[in-house]
């Protein structure tokens, strides 16, 4: 029986998948259920969509769903389709969440401390977003702005989410009259998007791998196809059985490791590897050199 390719091991992992799921349910969960019930504002196109809640009345989940939409025809000429495949399931996972918790209209959480119940939420909401981004997923909305320029550009996507939110937030003064809903705001946006790098970071950390196989050749090219990481071929001898033999050097992200894992065993299910954590990795696919 012909062996499956291992790009159907990457790209429709279900594990992928839980993952935006619950990151989009912890993104709902705080938003609706921390930041709403108190009228803080908060950033993105969920917090847009919430400034209009606030002056109209009409749901949030409805203006998250059609302007994503929007969004999603452009963000695909520019990112692919699997990063489209997984925006919509974020997309439609976020807006099914939001309107649920909408549906339930529970009572506010912590109402004798607003500010701690905002940052609670922001926290929550923050990790929900870096969980989605960390499979190279999305939300949607400014989210998709950030990936577009993150592919480009060498900025944390923390960064860039906390330059696009002020403004989002500064205007919320055209409805509120309010500077202290702005600086609550800007306390807010600034916990989500650190907890965002907080999450992305310790996902995203640097690894090396060392691969030993009589089918390297296979398994090196596989990386490059499959995975888009370089591989260098080390000169080895086994010392046991004194026979030259060919090591794999590969450095990749964290959050690749699984699919480095899967690929190599579908190919040599004996292969040697190991894996170890490091930091400062520069060049092409990871830092610069600054």
């Amino acid at each position: 029986m012909e062996k499956l390719p291992a790009f159907s091991l990457k790209k429709f992992y279900w594990k992928d998948y839980l993952t935006i799921l619950l990151g989009t349910f912890m993104y709902a969960l705080g938003v609706t259920q921390f930041v709403m019930p108190h009228k803080f504002v908060l950033g993105g196109l969920t917090g847009i969509a919430v400034l209009f809640n606030y002056a109209f009345g009409l749901p949030v989940s409805l203006q998250v769903f059609i302007i994503n939409a929007i969004l999603l025809m452009i963000a695909f000429r520019t990112l692919g389709s699997e990063f489209l495949v997984k925006t919509i399931v974020g997309v439609a996972s976020l807006s099914f969440f939001i309107g649920m918790f909408e549906s339930f209209q529970l009572p506010a959480i912590m109402t004798q401390e607003p500010l701690m119940a905002g940052l609670v939420g922001s926290i929550v909401a923050g990790s929900g977003v870096g969980l989605v981004m960390s499979v190279n997923g999305s939300t949607g909305g400014t989210d998709i702005i950030i990936m577009i320029i993150n592919k480009y550009r060498n900025v944390t996507p923390g960064r860039m989410m906390l330059l696009i939110d002020l403004v989002i937030v500064a205007s919320s003064y055209v409805l509120f009259r309010s500077v202290e809903t702005i600086v609550y705001g800007i306390i807010i946006i600034a916990v989500i998007s650190t907890s965002v790098d907080w999450v992305l970071n310790g996902i995203r950390q640097s690894v090396q791998f060392f691969i030993v196989s009589q089918r390297y050749e296979e398994i090196a090219n596989e990386i490059n196809v499959q995975l888009n990481r370089g591989c260098t071929v080390l000169d080895g001898t086994g010392w046991y059985t004194q026979k030259p033999q060919k090591v794999l050097l590969v450095m990749a992200k964290r959050s690749e490791s699984n699919s480095i894992f899967r690929l190599v065993k579908s190919i040599d299910s004996s292969a040697f590897i190991s894996q170890a954590n490091v930091n400062g990795v520069y060049g092409k696919g990871f830092d610069r050199m600054r």
